[in-house]
């Protein structure tokens, strides 16, 4: 059996990490390498960095940050966030990354995601999907979840596979940032669709909210913010219980 992951994901702005509630009223949570070391030393299994403006800015994600990072921990950590070329995610790569996260450049261009699959190996190509409930059905959305489209999550998941992806990073809308739980559905929905790996990502407010996810869908990792990064879990303590409820997961 694949042992389950438990990623802390650390938005960035401005250099520092921050956290908002459904992708708004942003608030600030520490410095992203502080924060980074902090999860070495509880044994997160990996870390992602989003750079949660650089879409919306038409800025580039800063290769300065990525590189103080790879100097200061060793840990397995994805990168996202205005990668629009295969230059882009050269260079954070180059950096120490060993993923890179796309989305908004993907869907509008998904030769994108064969392009640098081809060039770095699918494995280091991770495909963020931000999806809402429009009342019928889970609907991905683009530019930092600003711009609805009129492709179901599934459907874009399954494509992303197609074209090279390694991963999905499938983030709730509805759920970010609430702490009421991950969105069972979609996640379940999509887990199903792809054989890739996938990672569920919003509303994660408990421990029992990850034990949920990782038993009613085929998810390979749970990602989660605020509840890391202001003290409300601690991943030992985490892994523990879902060791105790009979999920494997790294130690």
């Amino acid at each position: 059996m694949l042992k389950k992951r438990i990623i802390p994901c650390l938005d960035i702005k401005e250099g520092r990490t921050v956290k908002g509630v459904n992708f708004t009223d942003i608030r600030d949570a520490g410095d992203p390498i502080e924060l980074a070391q902090k999860y070495v030393e509880q044994k997160a299994d990996e870390l992602v960095f989003l750079d949660i403006t650089a879409t919306i800015e038409k800025r580039k994600t800063f290769a300065e940050l990525i590189e103080k990072i790879a100097t200061a921990i060793r840990l397995p950590f994805t990168v996202g966030g205005g990668i629009a070329s295969i230059d882009d995610a050269a260079l954070l790569l180059n950096a120490g990354a060993g993923k890179v996260s796309i989305n908004t450049a993907a869907f509008r261009d998904p030769d994108l995601i064969s392009a640098i699959a081809k060039k770095f190996g699918s494995q280091r190509v991770t495909v963020a999907i931000d999806t809402r409930f429009d009342g019928r059905d889970w609907m991905v959305y683009i530019n930092a979840g600003n711009t609805p489209t009129p492709l179901r999550a599934a459907e874009w998941a399954i494509r992303a596979e197609k074209q090279g992806a390694g991963e999905i990073l499938l983030t709730s809308m509805d759920a970010d940032g609430t702490k009421a739980g991950y969105s069972i559905e979609v996640t379940r929905e999509v887990s199903k669709k792809v054989s890739i790996p996938v990672i569920a990502s919003g509303g994660a407010g408990s421990m029992e909210h990850f034990r949920e996810v990782f038993m009613e869908t085929g998810c390979s990792a749970a990602l989660a913010a605020s509840i890391f990064h202001y003290g409300e879990v601690s991943i030992p303590a985490l892994k523990e219980y879902l060791s105790e409820k009979g999920i494997a997961v790294q130690r």
